[in-house]
């Protein structure tokens, strides 16, 4: 069976390390159309302190662009409407609670892991496997010296609204959430999954830190064909979470990228693949150069 990552894990935190390399050079890529010129970035949401400063090519890209394109603006809502809104996708309803939702192996996996941490399980009772997860992952990358104020897209964001660029969001908030909604059936695997990749946390996360730092997108390519196997759960990961949200994020800018200069800035596996955002905008009649 094939799965480098689960994907699903993506979406929640992306990872980025690897501080040993001095020059941080991701693969930044021009759009054209009708001579109209716009800017594609892979990103990760979380960052080391080797990624605190956008590289100057970025910046450039930015500046020269008259809008900044993100899957959804965090940074525009306040902390209390942020925690308003999230809740309803996170807690459980109808008399369920966590230790219904999982087996007692994945329940009592858990358990042991928040013991070791000082945590009281109990604290999540009202709340669903993934979110639960969510914290798990939040827990491992402050550990280990990954902040979300390091992380590009929010980088991105701040930049345009430094310089007073519209920025447009290609989900909401709510959106996000509700993707999770259709894995709650492979909890127990979630599970599984989580604690198999932190037990090799090198292994697993690391490699993709190297491709996103010196912009390989062979290496990122691999990554994409390895994420997946022929499971029911494998494939429902890709369409869910890739494919679908891929083929409405064109539909929505394919019109926009000939009227207007957009720097786009989306999670950096959306890209590589048959189903990715370069393959799909080249069909449209896009030329995409990596710069």
């Amino acid at each position: 069976m094939k799965k480098v990552i689960s994907l699903w894990l993506w979406c929640i935190i992306a990872l980025v390390t690897f501080p040993s390399l001095a020059q941080i050079s991701p693969a930044l890529w021009q759009v054209e159309k009708q001579g109209v010129t716009s800017y594609l970035l892979g990103t990760m949401h979380v960052g080391d302190e080797s990624m605190a400063t956008l590289p100057q090519s970025i910046h450039k890209a930015i500046e020269s662009s008259d809008a900044i394109v993100v899957e959804v603006n965090l940074e525009a809502i306040p902390a209390l409407q942020m925690q308003q809104r999230s809740l309803p996708f996170l807690r459980l309803e109808n008399g369920r609670s966590l230790n219904t939702e999982l087996s007692d192996k994945s329940y009592k996996l858990l358990g042991t892991y928040f013991a070791e941490k000082g945590i009281n399980i109990e604290l999540f009772s009202a709340l669903k496997p993934w979110a639960v997860l969510m914290t798990v992952m939040q827990i491992e990358m402050q550990n280990a010296g990954f902040i979300e104020q390091n992380g590009i897209d929010k980088q991105v964001i701040q930049s345009a609204t430094r310089l007073n660029k519209p920025i447009i969001e290609l989900e909401s908030l709510e959106q996000q959430l509700e993707m999770f909604s259709a894995f709650e059936e492979y909890s127990d695997l979630m599970v599984a999954d989580t604690f198999r990749q932190l037990e090799d946390f090198d292994r697993y996360f690391l490699g993709i830190a190297n491709s996103w730092k010196a912009g390989d997108m062979e290496a990122f390519t691999e990554i994409y064909q390895d994420t997946f196997d022929d499971s029911e759960f494998g494939q429902l990961n890709e369409h869910v979470l890739l494919i679908e949200r891929n083929q409405n994020w064109v539909k929505k800018l394919t019109t926009p990228l000939t009227e207007q200069s957009l720097f786009i800035a989306v999670g950096a596996l959306h890209l590589p693949e048959q189903n990715g955002l370069i393959a799909l905008l080249k069909k449209q009649g896009f030329k995409v150069t990596r710069l």
